[in-house]
């Protein structure tokens, strides 16, 4: 697989959106904003977005 700039474009695009979705699903975990473990709620999403990076080794669709 050769990782073109568009490649690398659509795997970043999907990565920031599922760290998105990783840290939105976490906030609510807490009763009040001052009680979110934002330690937490920043790992979980940075490995969801690392997963999802390589998970599109795999293949982007959008680009096939």
């Amino acid at each position: 697989m050769i990782f073109t700039k568009a490649w690398w474009r659509a795997a970043l695009i999907r990565a920031v959106k599922t760290v998105a979705q990783a840290a939105v699903g976490l906030i609510p975990a807490a009763a009040t904003i001052a009680q979110v473990d934002w330690q937490t709620v920043v790992g979980c999403a940075c490995l969801a977005g690392l997963v999802s990076l390589l998970t599109s080794l795999a293949g982007l669709p959008e680009l096939e």
